[in-house]
């Protein structure tokens, strides 16, 4: 009995040994943990400019929120929007697709046909039919990126269809703020006029309301994995501001020196030439410290080394039409023209983990590449007959290269800014813009003449027919919706609007401009409702 003890107590002894080297190999063997997929913030600014930016060169507006993604990302020197107005442009975000591809070539509500000559604007051509709605059939990145398993959110500008066609049906589970209009219907202080925005406090902010959105999305879904659009209404007009924040950039305008002439005459409109606005930098600064907010939140949670980060705009500033609020000097034009100022953006995207953070590429870029490469750095399959129009950029990202590709824009259109019905081809430094009025042809090097002050198509004749041709060619193979002769056209009405323009309507703005940089400038009693809460 006594053996029997002892062998039963060695075989409990030896088992108990066993089980604490077992238990002592497991825990030396490392853990394996699974990186968790990255978050995405895509911030799309509304007619920002590419020089609207002090990292970019304004030495007017202040953007140090935005200025901190260009400086710990990667900036794309020639960065693109798919075109000269918001619309388009925004389809083309969404779908991967150039704008003759999707069809939608103007801001969705853009008269068109012979509904253009309710402007009495005299102009040669009836602009082209475009498509209003995003299609149903394409798949947008918010559904490609719900399909791998992020949870989708939209706040802001949509204007991509009217009801049934918003965001949250076309992958985006939330929606704070997107529905069919183009502008801050109300103003940017409630209480503002947007059924998907209720007004919680009036005289708030409406940047930083959408700015408090998209941080209150995060932090719910902090331990998910999330694709959150951030896309500002600011700072398309009307532009306003704070009492406090117009006095901050009137001060800084005078400090700069007040020159006496503001505009000179464009082609069509007249254009503005200096950044002196004092509302539109109030504007500006607002959006940016919205942008912080959103920054901050990614940083006070923890997850800001595993979220990308793009930031860009829908077009051009708005240099001609609308509020004429900024210049893009020395790009040429601004929002709706056919030259750089219309279509270069800022764009910029900083991947926390790759070591081309804080550098800069020239290769060009446009916002049909968004699609692909956010995918591609998310680890998701691309979807390459979807996003047929941009390529993933996740190679310049790494430090590698990328082969030559040409660009193309479409706007067989008139807009209130003064650009023309125009379509484009880019390869390489080559630009080449193909008017629809008289079929006559600009050819730029944006190498030597980024201002694109000298068309030199007439002494390249051999580059200029072949860019011709292969836009043509690319217009034909999408079924390019072309804009028709107007067979009322009046010259003589045409050449009268045209005097009036320069004549009466530039000296007016010059005086408009000096009315608002003048000490004792007040829109209203309250500041479009600002002065009801604290700045």
């Amino acid at each position: 009995m006594h053996n029997s003890l002892n062998s039963l107590f060695r075989i409990k002894f030896l088992l108990c040994a066993l089980t604490i080297i077992i238990t002592s190999c497991q825990q030396k063997e490392p853990k394996k943990i699974t990186k968790k997929q990255p978050n995405v913030l895509f911030i799309l600014v509304d007619d920002l400019g590419y020089k609207d930016l002090s990292c970019t060169g304004s030495n007017y507006y202040e953007t140090p929120n935005i200025d901190k993604i260009a400086n710990e990302g990667m900036v794309f020197n020639q960065g693109y929007a798919a075109s000269r107005v918001c619309s388009p442009s925004r389809a083309s975000i969404m779908t991967g697709k150039f704008t003759a591809r999707h069809g939608i070539t103007d801001w969705i509500g853009a008269a068109h046909g012979e509904a253009w000559r309710k402007h009495n604007r005299h102009d040669k051509l009836l602009p082209a039919n475009y498509e209003h709605v995003l299609p149903k059939q394409d798949i947008t990145i918010a559904e490609a990126m719900k399909s791998a398993g992020y949870k989708t959110f939209f706040a802001g500008k949509w204007h991509l269809g009217e009801e049934g066609s918003y965001p949250e049906d076309h992958g985006f589970d939330i929606n704070k703020g997107g529905w069919k209009v183009g502008s801050p219907n109300g103003g940017y202080f409630s209480p503002w006029k947007n059924p998907k925005l209720e007004n919680k406090t009036k005289g708030e902010n409406l940047s930083m309301r959408l700015a408090k959105e998209t941080a209150e999305f995060i932090k719910t879904h902090k331990d998910t994995t999330f694709f959150a659009f951030l896309s500002f209404y600011a700072v398309h007009g009307p532009i306003q501001t704070t009492q406090t924040k117009w006095t901050k950039y009137r001060n800084k305008a005078e400090e700069q020196g007040i020159q006496e002439k503001g505009y000179k005459m464009e082609r069509v409109l007249p254009i503005r030439q200096v950044q002196d606005n004092p509302i539109y930098g109030g504007l500006v600064e607002s959006m940016d410290d919205a942008v912080g907010h959103v920054l901050n939140t990614l940083k006070e949670l923890g997850i800001d080394d595993n979220t990308i980060i793009v930031f860009t705009s829908d077009n051009g500033g708005v240099a001609s039409g609308d509020n004429y609020s900024t210049s893009n000097l020395p790009l040429r034009g601004g929002k709706g023209y056919q030259w750089e100022g219309g279509i270069r953006e800022p764009y910029f995207i900083k991947v926390p983990w790759l070591k081309s953070n804080g550098t800069t590429t020239n290769y060009p870029v446009i916002g049909t590449d968004f699609y692909p490469t956010i995918l591609d750095l998310a680890n998701i399959n691309l979807l390459p007959n979807q996003h047929v129009d941009g390529i993933s950029l996740k190679p310049i990202l790494e430090g590698k290269s990328l082969t030559e590709r040409p660009l193309y824009w479409h706007y067989p259109h008139y807009g209130n800014q003064g650009g023309e019905p125009s379509s484009i081809i880019r390869e390489g430094n080559w630009k080449l813009i193909h008017y629809w009025e008289d079929g006559r042809n600009e050819l730029y090097n944006l190498q030597s003449d980024p201002e694109e002050q000298t068309n030199v198509a007439s002494s390249n004749p051999d580059i200029t027919k072949k860019l011709n041709e292969k836009l043509n060619t690319w217009l034909d193979s999408v079924k390019a919706n072309k804009p028709s002769k107007d067979l009322e056209y009046d010259e003589a009405l045409a050449q009268k609007r045209k005097d009036y323009l320069k004549n009466t309507f530039m000296p007016k703005l010059e005086q408009d401009r000096m009315k608002v940089l003048s000490k004792d400038f007040e829109p209203n009693a309250d500041w479009w409702q600002s002065k009801v809460t604290t700045d």
